[in-house]
């Protein structure tokens, strides 16, 4: 049986169970709070030593602790409906796009979190290895977030999805980015409409919506 260890209310995971949801692909799940510190016990370091969620075990042996990994191995063993694109332009264009909302809109708000957050004070960035928060980079961070709302909404102008005209790992990407984003009181707004649209396009899906 695949086990998949999750945390509800972290933004990372929230991109696992929605792609299990889409692809259908029965599993177990084992909740790890993160708050409690659970992911840097003894038990799941042995598991995953980077001290991070999620993880899916897999019924055949294997550990994947990043999504990069847990989505390509979902797609070679489960590829329909196609979530990484079809056709080589289609690749192109979902790895391109899905890149862009880990990188400018996922990371950005992590950084700007992580570096203001007095909770966080001492852990900067996730893992094993505690690192000091820097104030400039949390304020730079909203900035990117910012930028990242409008680039998303010009690239959302008459179009259904983020990448092609398929739903894709990108779109799963860029809900997770937006929705995490409210942590840092940045959320869409009217000078958003395309993509307010699109977000409740997407909140229709049963996979985003639960």
């Amino acid at each position: 049986m695949i086990t998949f260890y999750d945390c509800a209310t972290a933004p990372s995971p929230r991109r696992t169970r929605i792609l299990l949801a889409e692809k259908g692909i029965p599993h177990e799940t084992v909740h790890v709070d993160l708050r409690k510190g659970e992911q840097l016990g003894e038990a799941f370091r042995r598991l995953n030593p980077q001290c991070t969620v999620p993880v899916l075990c897999t019924d055949d042996g294997l550990v994947l602790t990043d999504n990069a990994g847990i989505t390509a191995w979902a797609e070679a063993a489960y590829p329909d409906p196609p979530l990484l694109g079809v056709t080589p332009a289609e690749k192109a264009e979902i790895a391109s796009w899905n890149w862009r909302c880990e990188f400018e809109g996922l990371m950005a708000v992590a950084d700007a979190m992580r570096n203001s957050s007095p909770a966080m004070a001492g852990r900067a960035l996730t893992g094993p290895v505690n690192y000091e928060q820097i104030p400039a980079l949390a304020e730079r961070s909203l900035m990117r977030l910012r930028q990242f709302f409008t680039d998303l909404n010009a690239r959302l102008e008459g179009r259904q999805h983020v990448a092609t005209d398929r739903f894709s790992v990108a779109d799963i990407t860029a809900v997770v980015a937006v929705d995490f984003a409210r942590i840092v009181k940045v959320k869409p707004g009217d000078e958003h409409p395309h993509l307010l649209r699109w977000r409740e396009s997407m909140g229709r899906r049963p996979s985003i919506a639960s």
